[in-house]
C-alpha cells in the first residue's frame, strides 16, 4: 500500500529554536507545503536565560541572529506584517498558548534531542495534544542522526572510524539536498498587529551588552555564509593548517553551527563534492561534520553520559577534591597554571568565548590528568563560556580528554603541555597574543619560562612567581599520579 497523505492544515506555526535561518530549513519547509498560512516564532525561555550570567555572547549572537532572520521572513513574505513573532517567557507555556491565540492547526519544529530540550517538547506535545493540535518534528539539526546509522546487528556504534564508513555509505544526494523554502514562501501569514513587535533587545531580556562587537564575529545567516566563503578560499590546506592556533586554519563556523544560522546539508554538500573531487582538507573537515552527528547519536542513545562516564568504570576515580583542589581549579580558569600554552588558551576563552580545537584537548587533559580534577568541572566551566557550546560536542570532547567516553584517548596518553606547545605554537604567535607579558622572552624560552635562564627572564621583564605564576604541578610527577588514579580502572576491566 502506498503512504498515507501526510495531513495539512489551514494554519500551522513554524517554531524556530536552534536553527535561526529561513534558507534550506526543514520544519519551515514543511510547515509551508502542508498549511495555507504559516506563522513563524521564537521564545527566548525563560528557563534557560534565568541561569546565564548578565552578560552573555551567546543571547547577545541570537539576538542579532534573530534580528535578521525577521528581516528575511518578511522579506520573503512580502507583507508588511511578516516576521518573526519573538516572545520573552517559558517556552512549554509560551508555544501552547501562542497556538491558541493564531488558531493553528499544528505546531512544526526541529528536533532537538538534549534532555533538557526533550523534556520541554514532551510538555508542549502533551498541551497541544489537549488542544487538539498536532506536533510534528523533523531532522535538521545534523545529517544523519538518532538510528540512522547503526551496526549490522543494529547498535549503536561507540566507535568513530566504523561509524563514519557507514555514515560515508548510507550518505546520499537525497540526504544532502536543500529544502526549496523560497518556492513556497507565499504561504508565510502576515502577524496580527497584536505581535508586530521588534525583536526584544538585550535590555527588553534583562541582559548587558557584550564584547561581541568588538570580537568582529559575524552573526545571522549572512554572516555564516560569510565565513563559509572565505573558509572555501584556504578547505584545500584545512588538513595542513588546522592544529595551529595561531594559524587561520578552522572555519570558525562552530557558533552558526550551534544556532543553525548555516545549513548542515549545505557544508557537507559541498565538502562531500569537493571531497570526491581528492580535496584533502574537505575530506578532513568533512569527518569533523561527521564527528558532530556522532556525537549527536552518543547522547540520543546513551542519555546517561549527562552527568556520568559512558563507561561506567571511569566513575570509580577517585578525584582530587577540598581546597587544594579547587585552588588548582581557579588556576585553570583563569589561566593562572605556569603552562603558557595553557594560560594563553584559558585566555583565549575567557576573553572571547572561543577556544581553538587543538587547545580544547590541552587544557582538558593538562585539567583533568595533571591537576587531577573531574572532567566534569572543566565541562561545565565550558559550557558558561563557549559561544559553540553544544551539549553533545562538549560532553564527548570532555569525555575523550578523560578516556571515560568512546573512543577515548587511552587514559596512559597524557599531552605534556610544554612539546603540545612547542610542536603546535612553534614561533610562539599565539602565546604572545594572549600572555603578553612573556613576549619579550626568546621562542625557545616561552614553551616553558620556569628553564628560562635568569638573565632572560631579566631582559624580557618576567618575574617569576609575580608577573607571571611558577608552574602549579611538575607535568612527570602529575603524569605518574594519574596512572596511579587511573589504576582502578584497570581493576575494574580487567
Amino acid at each position: 500500500m502506498p503512504p498515507a497523505p501526510e495531513p495539512s492544515y489551514p494554519r500551522g506555526l513554524a517554531w524556530f529554536r536552534r536553527d535561526l535561518r529561513a534558507q534550506d530549513h526543514t520544519a519551515l519547509y514543511h510547515a509551508l507545503t502542508r498549511c495555507e498560512q504559516v506563522f513563524c516564532a521564537f521564545v527566548f525561555d525563560k528557563d534557560i536565560l534565568d541561569a546565564l550570567p548578565r552578560a552573555d555572547r551567546r543571547v547577545e549572537f541570537i539576538r542579532e541572529s534573530l534580528v535578521e532572520l525577521d528581516g528575511t521572513l518578511r522579506a520573503l513574505s512580502q507583507q508588511e506584517r511578516g516576521g518573526l513573532i519573538v516572545w520573552h517567557a517559558v517556552t512549554s507555556d509560551a508555544i501552547p498558548a501562542l497556538a491558541s491565540a493564531l488558531e493553528v492547526q499544528a505546531v512544526f519544529t526541529n528536533h532537538d534531542d538534549e534532555p533538557q530540550a526533550l523534556e520541554r517538547d514532551r510538555r508542549v506535545r502533551t498541551r497541544l495534544a489537549a488542544a487538539g493540535k498536532a506536533f510534528h518534528t523533523f531532522k535538521d539539526h545534523a545529517l544523519l542522526e538518532r538510528s540512522e546509522v547503526l551496526t549490522q546487528t543494529g547498535n549503536p556504534y561507540s566507535v568513530f572510524t566504523p561509524y563514519k564508513n557507514a555514515w560515508l555509505k548510507k550518505i546520499d544526494a537525497f540526504q544532502l539536498k536543500s529544502y526549496p523554502v523560497e518556492r513556497h514562501a507565499h504561504h508565510l501569514a502576515a502577524r496580527p498587529q497584536a505581535y508586530c513587535q521588534p525583536v526584544p533587545t538585550l535590555r527588553d531580556l534583562g541582559f548587558e551588552p557584550t564584547t561581541l562587537p568588538q570580537l568582529r564575529l559575524p552573526t545571522g545567516a549572512r554572516g555564516a555564509q560569510q565565513l563559509f566563503d572565505e573558509f572555501l578560499g584556504r578547505i584545500a590546506r584545512y588538513e595542513d593548517t588546522r592544529n595551529f592556533p595561531a594559524v587561520k586554519g578552522p572555519s570558525y563556523l562552530s557558533v552558526h553551527l550551534r544556532f543553525g544560522t548555516i545549513s548542515p546539508r549545505l557544508l557537507a554538500r559541498t565538502a562531500h563534492r569537493l571531497m570526491l573531487e581528492g580535496n584533502p582538507g574537505a575530506t578532513t573537515w568533512l569527518s569533523e561534520l561527521i564527528w558532530r552527528d556522532f556525537y549527536f547519536q552518543i547522547l540520543h542513545h546513551h542519555p546517561h553520559v549527562v552527568g556520568r562516564s559512558f563507561k561506567p568504570a571511569y566513575d570509580a576515580i577517585q578525584w582530587e577534591s577540598g581546597p587544594d583542589a579547587d585552588a588548582l581549579f581557579a588556576a585553570w580558569c583563569e589561566g593562572r597554571t605556569g603552562y603558557p600554552l595553557v594560560d594563553a588558551a584559558m585566555a583565549q576563552i575567557n576573553q572571547t568565548g572561543y577556544m581553538h580545537n587543538r587547545l580544547r584537548m590541552v587544557v582538558a587533559s593538562f585539567l583533568v590528568k595533571d591537576l587531577g580534577i573531574d572532567w566534569r568541572r572543566g565541562e561545565a566551566y565550558f559550557a558558561t563560556h563557549l559561544n559553540d557550546f553544544d551539549l553533545a560536542a562538549n560532553n564527548g570532547g570532555w569525555q575523550w580528554a578523560s578516556s571515560s567516553g568512546c573512543d577515548a584517548q587511552p587514559y596512559f596518553r597524557i599531552f605534556n603541555p610544554v612539546s603540545q606547545s612547542e610542536k603546535f605554537d612553534p614561533e610562539g604567535k599565539f602565546i604572545r597574543r594572549y600572555l603578553p607579558q612573556l613576549a619579550a622572552l626568546p621562542t625557545k624560552a616561552l614553551h616553558a619560562p620556569w628553564l628560562a635562564r635568569p638573565l632572560e627572564l631579566q631582559e624580557a621583564g618576567v618575574r617569576l612567581g609575580d608577573s607571571y605564576p611558577l608552574p602549579v604541578v611538575e607535568h612527570d610527577a602529575a603524569r605518574q599520579r594519574t596512572l596511579e588514579r587511573y589504576a582502578v580502572v584497570k581493576t575494574f576491566t580487567d
